[in-house]
């Protein structure tokens, strides 16, 4: 994590490159990833199966994806997860500002592939997301929500330490029910105490 604070009114990084970690990697999609993530978009259970799902052209989201550079708030992905041993994309990472007025960033996550969840490989992937916004943005707080009924997203997000904040009643509709979701953040100061910590 870089140790010097972005430029006062930087909204985000110069240029997307590679996030390494120790399993993982993250690496911004190419065109050459647009069929797959097609595919897991378009998948309630690979995509969504704590979340909402809708289905979306195969244009739209190459649209979504190649301007979600320029827009804060897109929901596209911004990250493939990569498995170092094996090399191959595990899953998807995203960031965005949920509210423009706000100093803070929400995070999103999916593994998509089952048979790699529940492996340490989306906590290994938001750590180097929360790293990466907190030394290219200007934010103060990274935050995060998750489905109440989803008991390992909140794990995963309290061990890396977020702090549940509240909760929002009825908001999220999927899989054909309403679902009340729980707020997460952690601060730029809790953040470095964490990291330092760590290390």
């Amino acid at each position: 994590m870089a140790t010097t604070r972005p430029e006062r009114g930087r909204t985000g990084p110069r240029r997307l490159g590679n996030l390494q970690g120790e399993r993982v990697y993250l690496r911004p999609p190419s065109t050459d990833d647009t069929a797959l993530l097609f595919e897991w978009l378009n998948d309630p259970e690979a995509i969504a199966p704590w979340d909402r799902f809708e289905v979306e052209s195969y244009r739209s989201m190459e649209e979504a994806i190649h301007r979600s550079s320029e827009d804060q708030t897109s929901l596209a992905p911004r990250f493939l997860i990569v498995r170092k041993k094996g090399d191959y994309p595990i899953g998807v990472v995203g960031y965005f500002k949920s509210n423009t007025a706000l100093d803070s960033i929400d995070v999103w996550y999916a593994i998509t592939i089952e048979k790699e969840r529940g492996r340490g490989y989306g906590k290994e992937a938001v750590r180097l997301m929360v790293d990466y916004l907190f030394a290219h943005f200007r934010t103060e707080r990274v935050g995060a929500t998750s489905d109440i009924d989803n008991p390992a997203s909140m794990g995963m997000l309290r061990s890396l330490g977020f702090r549940e904040e509240g909760k929002l009643r009825r908001a999220l509709f999927h899989h054909g029910e309403v679902h009340d979701v729980v707020v997460y953040g952690v601060t730029r100061p809790e953040w470095q105490d964490a990291r330092d910590r760590r290390h």
